[in-house]
């Protein structure tokens, strides 16, 4: 009888990448991936705040309910900390740290030959994340991230530049590049630097579109951003890491960067590219953090306009500096911030994309929406755009021209 597997993946990219792995090498082992009644279960999850670890636990329980016979392994950055409590959860047979996560199968199955640990094509995605890069060294106080993932280390640049290649054999048009701290990228052996990666990339034959992930302001260097700008493929948006606008807040999460160099890295990439858009993080709520500390957050929002802000309450981690750290927000001021971040990034948002009706976008197609009845998808900048338009599919890369603009984004037409 034909194997069966289910998979759950909580957290970042990276974590998605190595979960499209596993399943590859299930696959190669003759395993067929469902819904219920499955024979193994992977969940790959994640610990970088409270609530990871909360919809981790859930994440195990669900698929213990739907997958009553299976056998449950748990792997991710949640394995790394609490390991005895997963395996008392119900189902779960093997907890897998992350040291181990590229041998999780052959752990399970030390019999069988197994295909390398990487990906050909990235299921149920239009864009295919490839990890270049893993664990960080930066060790902010807030996060436990280097404690449960370990110190920088980098893939080759000719691994991950024969990894493309498969997915763009594949069909694949979009690439994004994706590592725990990517700025780190050194080749594995100090011999390049994230610029040589992007553009090895960039000259590779039949890539349309090629993206960089979440990045520090203090890793944005010229190098970098001649890469950037004088790439054919790639996209004229970055994920730029803020976390605080105030410089007393960033010098307590130990960030290596101010408010004022923060700028100045999106100043120079919109100098050498006028459309070039910003997507970031932002924690609210860390300790100490006063009105004034958050209003110079909302400021850089307001200044930068970001396409997309990516808001977290700050989120007490054991073993971090900041666990200890005294003045507490208290909980109602924080879910207020909270609400102030949101609403403020949804208007910046808005402001930002009405520069954009009646320019043409070129947009990569990635579902269609029953709702509005129109197919969704991302410029090259990142923005969303809604096509009301018949005969387009999933992976289409089509030019249009934004009529208007909405909440959700921007509508527009062939």
């Amino acid at each position: 009888m034909t194997k069966k597997f289910a998979v759950a993946t909580l957290g970042c990219r990276t974590n998605q990448y190595e979960t499209a792995a596993f399943i590859q090498q299930l696959q190669a082992l003759g395993y067929q991936r469902v819904e219920e009644e499955a024979d193994l279960c992977i969940v790959n999850t994640c610990t970088v705040t409270e609530s990871a670890d909360s919809s981790s636990k859930h994440q195990i329980r669900q698929l213990h309910k739907k997958h009553p016979g299976a056998k449950i392994v748990v792997t991710g950055c949640l394995a790394e900390k609490g390991e005895k409590e997963l395996l008392q959860l119900p189902g779960v047979s093997d907890v897998v740290f992350n040291s181990q996560k590229e041998n999780l199968l052959q752990i399970i199955h030390p019999d069988e030959k197994l295909p390398e640990f990487k990906i050909d094509h990235f299921e149920g995605h239009t864009r295919a994340f490839v990890k270049v890069q893993d664990g960080c060294n930066s060790f902010c106080s807030y996060c436990i991230i280097p404690y449960v993932r370990g110190r920088s280390r980098s893939r080759t640049l000719d691994e991950i530049v024969s990894e493309i290649k498969g997915l763009i054999a594949n069909g694949y048009k979009e690439i994004v590049l994706t590592g725990i701290n990517i700025g780190d990228f050194d080749g594995g052996d100090g011999s390049c630097r994230l610029a040589d990666l992007i553009r090895a990339c960039d000259r590779l034959e039949g890539l349309k579109r090629l993206r960089v992930s979440s990045i520090d302001p203090d890793e944005v260097d010229e190098n970098l951003i001649q890469a950037l700008i004088e790439g054919k493929t790639t996209a004229k948006s970055m994920h730029i890491v803020l976390q605080s606008g105030s410089n007393a807040i960033l010098k307590k999460m130990n960030r290596k960067y101010t408010r004022q160099e923060f700028l100045k890295s999106c100043e120079k990439l919109l100098e050498a590219h006028p459309d070039f858009c910003f997507t970031t993080d932002v924690i609210v709520g860390f300790p100490g953090e006063t009105e004034e500390d958050f209003q110079e957050t909302l400021a850089i929002m307001k200044q930068i306009q970001f396409a997309k802000v990516h808001m977290f309450p700050y989120s007490p981690r054991e073993r971090t500096r900041a666990f200890s750290y005294p003045h507490r927000v208290d909980p109602q001021v924080m879910n207020t911030r909270k609400q102030q971040v949101l609403r403020q990034a949804e208007h910046d948002a808005f402001l930002l994309r009405q520069n954009y009706v009646g320019k043409p976008l070129e947009v990569l197609i990635e579902t269609y929406d029953e709702k509005l009845e129109a197919f969704f998808g991302h410029s090259d900048n990142f923005l969303p755009v809604y096509i009301k338009s018949q005969g387009l599919k999933s992976n289409d890369l089509v030019t249009c021209t934004p009529t208007e603009n909405s909440p959700l984004g921007l509508l527009a037409s062939l």
